[in-house]
């Protein structure tokens, strides 16, 4: 057997093995581990796992891939020049300036940068610690809290999320009735303002569940170690006191556009976007009743309404579709839920909706932990039916669209950010690398912690047995 270990300009291992021989995956881990030594210095150990990257100083030439525009086609032994972080030019004759800095990607890929439509990577590290997150607010109705102040730019999910091919999310906050407002972000920067693309992209509201399911071993209303705390309000309660606020907003807004002295409320201001119908309303939403429920409310209040969620949304496609309301696929790599459905039934959703006419993004399920398998959340939907450039625009320009930022990102176009990926193969599958990301024309550091690990935890098996000297 011989080995050829190559490390790429960003300090990443690439090792090519040709058998010669049968070969264990320890010996095989220890050869490339063996290979990566000299970065473990103890220097590059205790160094940041990521550094930022200044933006674009100069152009920049990405030539002979084959660039997969999404919006419109492929085009193969193409050339993507970017300046200051803009696309300039997408083509197979653009006139590269005096100056740029041509790069070779012959036989490679270039894609969007993939875009999760329902993220909190930034405002969630770690699951079992209370204070790493940030995602959930105090009270009902929390219009005016904006997910982006709270983004942790040092966050170990944004490498590992970029590694997969995600360089944009909107980064949604949760609880209660109003959650507030998901932003856009780009996953570089010193900074949450750095990253700040949309401040205020959509409005996040929690359709209330008509069938809530009971706790169990309490007493009715009994809080845990407390006293009896009332039965919890109704669904149509809750319906209500959603229609109420709404109608708050409404009127507050009506009183200040006719120069009426109101008492300044930030709630109310921060809904005047969403009830002109300016921003999205994103209602999270499973079952059949709630999806119905929400729709009618939405054109009773006039509202541009994405379903988040949609459980049950093939069985009211035709309504969808009818009015013209998207969907965001929270997650395809699912087991069902009751015991009538097939076990393909999260897999072939989107395939079914496809057929049905529905238009949906696909996301990497909320979790901080699951924003980096997006491309996989739709690459299970191609092996179950939809086809591969819709499930491509479900995690790139339909999410883009929905969300009000397709002028900037989602697709390869002159004029959009130079937001991309450098890739062996489509993203939707395991097997291709990502091997570069750009985002807004930065070329990307692309160590992230788990490949920071990798090599650490290699390098003790190599000093155990005594390879390093």
């Amino acid at each position: 057997m011989t080995t050829t270990t190559t490390m790429t300009k960003r300090g990443v291992m690439t090792g090519y093995l040709s058998r010669a021989g049968g070969v264990s995956a320890l010996t095989l881990a220890v050869a490339i581990a063996a290979a990566a030594a000299p970065l473990l210095s103890p220097t590059s150990v205790s160094a940041q796992v990521r550094m930022t990257v200044p933006p674009q100083s100069e152009p920049v030439a990405l030539r002979g891939a084959t660039i997969h525009t999404v919006t419109n086609g492929v085009i193969e032994n193409g050339t993507i020049l970017f300046e200051n972080g803009v696309i300039i030019a997408v083509g197979t004759d653009v006139e590269i300036p005096a100056g740029a800095r041509v790069v070779d990607v012959s036989g490679k890929h270039i894609y969007p940068g993939l875009i999760d439509a329902y993220s909190t990577v930034g405002i969630s590290e770690i699951g079992a610690v209370d204070v790493s997150s940030d995602v959930n607010e105090l009270g009902d109705f929390n219009p005016n809290i904006r997910a982006e102040i709270a983004v942790n730019a040092e966050s170990r999910h944004i490498g590992t999320s970029r590694s997969a091919g995600v360089l944009v999310t909107l980064t949604t906050p949760g609880g209660g009735l109003i959650s507030g407002m998901s932003s856009a972000m780009s996953l570089e920067g010193w900074d949450w303002e750095e990253m700040s693309m949309k401040s205020a992209a959509a409005l996040n509201v929690n359709w209330p569940n008509p069938n809530p399911r009971r706790g169990r071993g309490r007493g009715f209303g009994q809080g845990r170690g407390g006293p009896p705390q009332g039965p919890p309000p109704t669904y149509a309660e809750q319906v209500e006191k959603l229609k109420n606020f709404f109608a708050e907003a409404r009127a507050y807004r009506d009183a200040a556009a006719a120069g009426e002295q109101t008492r300044t409320d930030s709630r109310y201001i921060a809904m005047i976007p969403a009830i002109n119908a300016e921003i999205p309303v994103v209602v999270s939403a499973d079952g059949a009743a709630q999806i119905n429920d929400a729709i009618t409310w939405a054109q009773e209040e006039g509202l541009r309404l994405v379903i988040r969620g949609g459980r049950d949304a093939i069985h009211v496609a035709d309504r969808l579709v009818a009015n013209d309301i998207p969907l965001i696929i929270t997650s395809t790599m699912a087991a069902p839920g009751r015991q009538y459905e097939g076990y393909d039934g999260a897999y072939s959703m989107p395939a079914r909706l496809h057929e049905a006419g529905v238009k949906f993004a696909i996301s990497g399920g909320s979790g901080t932990l699951y924003t980096n398998r997006l491309p996989w959340e739709a690459g299970v939907a191609v092996a179950f039916g939809l086809p591969e450039e819709e499930a491509l625009k479900a995690v790139t320009i339909n999410a883009a669209e929905f969300m009000g930022i397709s002028d900037m990102v989602g697709s390869l176009e002159p004029g959009k950010q130079a937001t991309l990926l450098i890739t062996t193969g489509t993203p939707l599958d395991m097997t291709s690398d990502i091997e570069q990301t750009y985002i807004q024309g930065r070329e990307i550091d692309m160590m992230d912690i788990q490949k920071f690990f990798f090599q650490k935890y290699m390098q003790k098996v190599l000093q155990n047995r005594r390879i390093v000297s």
